[in-house]
């Protein structure tokens, strides 16, 4: 009898010992399945974030609709996830398998993101290269048209008139030259136009301007345009000029009081002033 009851308190204890190892074992897979739950959570919630992440660094429109789509589905499968419990290993199965198509999408348009993107930066290079060469372009176009529009300038100054050996006379009553100014009925201007191949030939209006020693203009009886201003003029007169030295007359009878003193004669044609001199009579 107490072999017996020693062999079955022997089996008791056996079994109590063995029973006692399977629920540990028990639990040490429920804490494992728990484990590799969390862990599947935590990368379907890493590839939501990639998801998010890639949408900023790209500007694709279509690109951007199709990363939306599969974050969501990303969302969605996370959120099944969540609900199953760990040792519900057809879903936990599943729900790997979808892990695993999740990351070779994700994969596939991390690649295909960043094929755009170094395209981008080709085409940004490229760019940049272009309007660089642009610029420069622009650059030396306006330095030729700076160097045109300083040459028109150095040829205008060229083409412009000049008169030399300016002369006034004054003539008295008898068309002599008068002594004194009060004795004088008439002024006689005499200039020469010097040759200039450079200048048009053709007609010119050519006005002779006189100032008495207070500075008032001789009445001539009209006005031409100088520097955005009307000027008096006292005589003028139309010459034809081919280019070759040319002489020019004019003559004004007094109508007003002369006075002694400086008079100044100043030549004007194609709105410039082309000669002047000061002379003074008693």
């Amino acid at each position: 009898m107490a072999v017996v009851i020693l062999a079955l308190i022997g089996g008791l204890v056996y079994l109590y010992i063995d029973l006692g190892e399977q629920k540990q074992a028990n639990r040490d897979m429920q804490e494992l399945a728990e484990l590799d739950k969390q862990e599947m959570e935590n990368e379907y919630e890493r590839f939501t974030l990639q998801y998010s992440e890639m949408k900023t660094k790209i500007n694709n429109d279509s690109i951007i609709a199709q990363l939306t789509q599969e974050q969501m589905r990303t969302q969605q499968l996370l959120e099944e996830l969540k609900q199953v419990k760990a040792n519900d290993a057809r879903e936990i199965t599943r729900l790997k398998k979808e892990l695993a198509t999740v990351r070779a999408v994700l994969r596939d348009y991390v690649m295909q993101i960043d094929s755009l993107n170094r395209q981008n930066e080709r085409l940004q290079a490229e760019n940049t290269r272009v309007k660089a060469e642009l610029s420069n372009r622009e650059t030396q176009i306006a330095g030729l048209s700076s160097e045109k529009a300083s040459l028109s300038e150095k040829v205008a100054i060229a083409a412009q008139l000049d008169a030399t050996n300016i002369q006034m006379q004054l003539i008295n009553k008898r068309g002599k030259a008068a002594k004194k100014v009060k004795d004088c009925k008439s002024v006689q201007v005499n200039f020469t136009i010097t040759r200039n191949v450079t200048a048009s030939n053709g007609n010119r209006t050519v006005y002779v301007r006189i100032t008495n020693p207070g500075g008032n203009a001789l009445s001539g009886g009209g006005t031409f345009a100088y520097e955005n201003k009307n000027l008096e003029y006292t005589m003028k007169k139309n010459v034809e000029y081919t280019g070759e030295e040319t002489s020019v007359s004019v003559y004004w009878n007094v109508s007003q009081m002369l006075e002694a003193g400086s008079y100044r004669v100043s030549i004007f044609a194609d709105g410039h002033m082309i000669g002047s001199r000061t002379i003074g009579f008693d």
